[in-house]
């Protein structure tokens, strides 16, 4: 948990209705590999847009992108298309994480926003938010801060890659549900604190396990966050700070007095004594602390 926005951009047409023309442009193919793949792997566009014209879906897109970019790997037209629309995860083997590091990078560098996104939905399915965050962001975070030390200026990739992270963590958690009644763990950033990947994958990850997490973002006033914990009674509150500079102790205490149990989280805590609130600085801690507090 020690890591060192805007969306939509190359994405669908207005309604999400596209035009064959549209799909093979986008997959960077001819319209008649196009219209091959719909005649002999069923995997045309589902929308009429009238009685005479079929139109692609988003979600045919999505799955078109996909199939691209298991063939791009080596995988058979014929597997891949089973792969992605047949559910016949098999067809398709693991993509080593070294390659998914690259495809990220230079998604994220092009500013192919929906590629990102894809990318990133297809991983979390694969292999979760905690191998996500080992195995490929920290290695592309890392490159990007490599690249910012050497005055590579590279803000536009940062902004487009977290941006999508976020965005691809919410829809991951989505996917979860709990009891609606049950106490669980609110997560929050320090007031000043704006990296929030690592609480991000904190909370993804909770509802991977089936523990009840609330988030409440980035920049939210210190008041409002004593005001949400003091109505929602969480069993934890877990306050994240990244950097010594956005600590906020006093907000920790006021967290503390209102009856609430804190565990300071991130490189910024490092060093600090706060009286009856643990310090974790990784994932594993992280959550078996809130495991327990749930399970109390």
């Amino acid at each position: 948990m020690d890591v060192d926005e805007m969306s939509g951009r190359g994405g669908p047409p207005a309604g999400g209705s596209w035009t064959p023309g549209m799909v093979a442009e986008v997959l960077g193919i001819s319209p008649v590999t196009l219209r091959t793949w719909a005649a002999r792997y069923g995997v045309g566009p589902t929308l009429r847009a009238d009685g005479r014209h079929r139109r692609y879906s988003d979600e045919d897109v999505r799955r078109l992108r996909h199939m691209r970019r298991l063939i791009d790997r080596g995988i058979r037209a014929r597997e891949a298309a089973a792969a992605v629309f047949s559910g016949v995860d098999d067809a398709a083997p693991g993509v080593p994480a070294g390659r998914l590091v690259g495809e990220l990078e230079q998604a994220a560098e092009d500013l192919q926003f929906a590629s990102i996104a894809a990318l990133l939905d297809e991983t979390l399915d694969a292999i979760g938010a905690a191998a996500l965050w080992a195995d490929v962001l920290l290695p592309v975070l890392r490159g990007l801060g490599g690249r910012w030390l050497r005055g590579d200026v590279c803000y536009e990739a940062e902004w487009a890659l977290t941006t999508e992270v976020s965005l691809a963590l919410q829809r991951y958690v989505a996917r979860f549900t709990a009891a609606p009644s049950e106490r669980g763990v609110l997560v929050a950033c320090c007031p000043d604190e704006r990296h929030s990947l690592p609480v991000e994958i904190l909370r993804a990850s909770m509802a991977e396990i089936g523990i009840p997490a609330l988030y409440l973002g980035q920049l939210v006033p210190a008041d409002t966050l004593v005001g949400l914990a003091a109505k929602v009674d969480p069993v934890l509150v877990v306050l994240w700070s990244m950097s010594a500079d956005t600590v906020d102790g006093p907000l920790c205490q006021r967290l503390q007095r209102r009856g609430c149990e804190v565990a300071v989280a991130g490189p910024g805590w490092e060093g600090r004594t706060v009286r009856g609130a643990p310090w974790v600085n990784d994932l594993t801690a992280a959550l078996e602390l809130a495991a327990a507090r749930v399970k109390a």
